[in-house]
């Protein structure tokens, strides 16, 4: 019996016909190993949401795991091609067995199981929220990653309201949002970054302090009754001065260095909660006017290079986000 116009099952079943547009990278290496591929469409797995990805958020991370970078922990031997990306938002369109609290054409975002610059992705349902009607995807995009991180430190650091907090690598994704959310909880920021992200980090509500030689004694006379804690993002000797900041150097956490690193100095990693209450908890800071990611560029997915170029180069003020359109 043939069916004219829309069929029952008939758009999901050209769908699955259809082999989604994804960014990849094809070897560790550097910008010569990205390319753009044909994929299978994922099917989700049990406490897996398949979502059709609306915008994905552009963070460091992406290129750095393109050189073998991994995070602490993760010791499984990557498949090529891989996928770029980390966080997105987008619509449900297959729920995974066992799935409970969301349904086929919800609007959600969260943390891409399998890459994030493609056309549909797998999300945990762990790590993934419900998607504010107000929201813009493209913003929603941005939270999964940075904002999370940038939440999960300042609540790891614990300081009282009206403590000063030091943040390294203040005019990236990470550092815009930790100044920001310092904010919010009533602590002074400090924020450590380029002159020519000066004016982006006083409007974040920060006290600019110029990155370079010197710094460290720039931001001791930015902080005259001292600084309670840092939250760092470059690592190196920049980790290294910060620590030196300090009276008491657990006060001292980094996402931009190594466990090692940072315990040596008296420090700790953040402690990733990666949960579905952080991401509503950033997501209510966007929609109370606390927190703004500052998307600064926005791509579509067929120039995912350039976005992640962009990053790379370090010329990223802010967030840059992909767009997938539908």
């Amino acid at each position: 019996m043939e069916c004219r116009g829309r069929c029952p099952g008939g758009s999901a079943r050209r769908a699955r016909k259809q082999m989604p547009k994804a960014y990849v990278f094809t070897r560790y290496g550097g910008p010569e190993t990205e390319a753009f591929v044909d994929v299978d469409r994922p099917s989700p797995g049990p406490g897996q949401l398949l979502v059709a990805v609306r915008a994905a958020g552009v963070n460091p991370v992406d290129w750095k795991q393109r050189t073998g970078f991994r995070r602490p922990g993760e010791h499984e031997e990557r498949v090529f091609p891989v996928v770029f990306g980390n966080e997105v938002s987008g619509v449900v369109e297959e729920v995974g067995e066992g799935v409970e609290g969301f349904a086929v054409g919800d609007e959600v975002f969260g943390t891409a199981l399998a890459g994030g610059y493609t056309e549909y992705t797998l999300v945990p349902v762990a790590i993934a929220a419900h998607k504010p009607v107000e929201l813009p995807h493209t913003v929603a995009a941005t939270l999964p990653v940075a904002a999370a991180t940038a939440y999960d430190g300042v609540r790891q650091l614990d300081l009282p309201s009206g403590a000063t907090l030091l943040v390294t690598g203040a005019g990236g994704g990470v550092g815009a949002a930790a100044v920001q959310i310092a904010r919010a909880f009533g602590l002074r920021a400090i924020g450590i970054a380029s002159e020519g992200k000066k004016d982006l980090v006083e409007s974040l509500g920060a006290v600019h302090v110029a990155s370079g030689p010197g710094w460290a004694e720039r931001a001791r006379a930015a902080a005259p009754d001292g600084i309670d804690g840092v939250y760092d993002l470059v690592g190196g000797e920049v980790l290294t001065a910060s620590a030196e900041l300090l009276t008491d150097r657990t006060k001292l956490i980094t996402a931009g260095a190594s466990e090692e690193d940072v315990r040596r100095l008296g420090g700790a990693r953040v402690a990733r909660a990666r949960n579905a209450a952080v991401l509503e908890e950033v997501a209510r800071l966007v929609l109370e006017g606390n927190l703004d990611p500052h998307i600064t560029g926005t791509f579509p997915l067929d120039r995912a290079g350039d976005a992640l170029r962009r990053v790379e180069e370090g010329h990223a003020r802010g967030k840059t986000v992909i767009e997938v359109a539908r």
